[in-house]
């Protein structure tokens, strides 16, 4: 169900039948954000996109970034109501109904809020909408869970159980191997024993990975015995051309790898 423009009333109407049935819903419209609990948070007007969820979470977002400007968790009561301002003006009254409830007329609302509840800790989201541009309400399922490919961990894993991918005869002893500069991803011997540090990144880089490298390279020469011949070799499935001229000029390898053999 998809209202365009609709009257606050009728906003009120669908939210609440939207919750009712647990379906997701969202709202796009001009509206004010305030939030209460371990601090305290005000948005002025704007124009913004809530999305309140059949499991208690509650999101805002703006036009700008990935992440929302506010939102609570799930588990959280949700609840929609209209307001009008008093007839001497001296403050708002509520004339909505909690979700669910009979529908009650509120043509003369001025606001549009919606509020989102968690008991522990005490928090409170408050969303008031003076003009709404679409409201939504969606019924559906989704039963599977985020697979995850082509990540630092599949590039490791490849190593682990084909060695000579890296090189013939290199024997991976340990993984994130502490150092004084960090943990090494993957710490081995070559064929002719000396020591391997191996740094892995799971798409194209750059300068900043050859530094991280180094720095694996120095902690590690300082940490073992003097004549302790350690080489530096990065994997990834290509580098830049500043990263190439840096890992040459430090003695430092690469390795062309991507994480999954498909």
């Amino acid at each position: 169900m998809t209202l365009e423009q609709p009257s606050l009333s009728a906003a009120c109407e669908a939210v609440a039948d939207g919750i009712e049935r647990e379906a997701l819903v969202t709202v796009f419209g001009r509206c004010t954000v305030d939030y209460e609990g371990r601090a305290s948070s005000t948005l002025e007007t704007g124009d913004r996109h809530v999305m309140l969820k059949p499991d208690g979470a509650a999101l805002v977002h703006t036009d700008e970034g990935q992440q929302p400007v506010n939102w609570q968790p799930p588990g959280c009561e949700h609840d929609v109501y209209c307001e009008r301002a008093d007839a001497d003006g001296s403050g708002e009254a509520e004339i909505g109904t909690e979700a669910g409830d009979e529908a009650v007329d509120r043509d003369d609302a001025d606001a549009l809020v919606l509020e989102s509840l968690r008991s522990n800790p005490d928090e409170r989201l408050l969303v008031r909408f003076q003009r709404v541009l679409q409201v939504s309400a969606f019924s559906g399922t989704d039963e599977n869970d985020l697979a995850l490919s082509g990540t630092e961990e599949d590039l490791r894993q490849r190593i682990l159980e084909e060695p000579d991918l890296l090189e013939a005869g290199f024997t991976p002893l340990a993984t994130e191997r502490a150092t004084p500069a960090g943990a090494v991803d993957i710490y081995g011997e070559d064929s002719a024993g000396r020591t391997v540090v191996v740094e892995l990144k799971r798409r194209r880089v750059g300068p900043d990975a050859v530094g991280q490298l180094r720095r694996y390279v120095d902690a590690l020469e300082r940490d073992l015995h003097a004549d302790a011949d350690v080489r530096g070799v990065l994997v990834a499935p290509s580098v830049t051309d500043r990263a190439d001229r840096l890992l040459g000029d430090h003695g430092l390898e690469f390795v062309s790898l991507e994480p999954t053999g498909d």
